[in-house]
């Protein structure tokens, strides 16, 4: 099934910004929203320039204002006359060791990556059951599968909050008429990985953007991207006793 019109949040850099890139290049309509809404009206020129038949809707949004999500929601639908597929997507990145005294580093990422991930769901499901059905992407990461220490165990946590919602949510809708897909994604060059500092394994904007993309257009159930080496290491990451998962952080 061809999902024509396709609502990302965080699509404003990295990887909502990639995939609003691959989709409109395949001719899909899309309503993108973030923050920053100069970095937004930029994507939609370049977008639409590139792809002058595709229609690009654009609005600010903060996803940690709860009241704003299904007011947003509503408004890039309306616009473009409906939405069949929603990719929950906006993310922060930030954190610090538990006990060092940043508790609000930690509670900004469990409130944007969990409880907002949870508010854009909710508003996602509704809008589905009044269409008849569509098609929810949870981005998740890799981080999901295990704890680690340090900087990344608040968003370890809250990603793995994400991909439970996610399992739970495919085992209400296994018979339809909603198709749920949790994606995993290992390190993908982004502005979040870039000041994580991270490089094990990376892959560029590119190549992860193009395995994510592959991933959502099959509708799988739950994916680990790029496959490879992601999807192997999963399976050792989830039985990795915790001494062994620093290399992760």
């Amino acid at each position: 099934m061809t999902r024509q019109k396709i609502l990302i949040t965080g699509a404003s850099s990295g990887l909502g910004a990639g995939m609003a890139r691959a989709f409109a290049a395949k001719g899909r309509d899309l309503a993108l929203c973030a923050r920053r809404i100069d970095r937004l009206d930029e994507l939609k020129a370049e977008l639409l320039e590139r792809h002058p038949g595709i229609e690009v809707a654009v609005a600010a949004l903060d996803v940690n204002d709860h009241d704003q999500v299904p007011k947003v929601f509503g408004e890039l639908a309306d616009e473009l006359g409906g939405i069949d597929r929603i990719i929950v997507n906006a993310g922060v990145g930030k954190g610090a060791p538990l006990g060092s005294g940043k508790l609000w580093a930690n509670k900004a990422t469990i409130e944007t990556n969990l409880v907002a991930a949870l508010v854009q769901i909710e508003t996602a499901l509704e809008m589905f059951k009044e269409s008849g059905g569509g098609h929810l992407v949870l981005i998740s990461s890799v981080l999901a599968n295990l704890g680690v220490p340090g900087v990344k165990a608040a968003y370890a946590a809250s990603k793995a909050g994400v991909s439970s919602l996610g399992e739970s949510l495919r085992a209400e809708y296994a018979r339809g008429p909603i198709k749920v897909t949790v994606l995993e994604p290992g390190y993908i060059e982004s502005e979040m990985t870039a000041k994580s500092g991270s490089t094990m394994l990376m892959v560029d904007n590119e190549t992860g953007v193009r395995a994510l993309v592959a991933v959502i257009e099959r509708e799988s159930g739950r994916a680990a991207v790029p496959w490879w080496p992601w999807a192997p290491l999963v399976q050792l990451m989830r039985v990795l006793p915790p001494r062994l998962t620093k290399p992760f952080a």
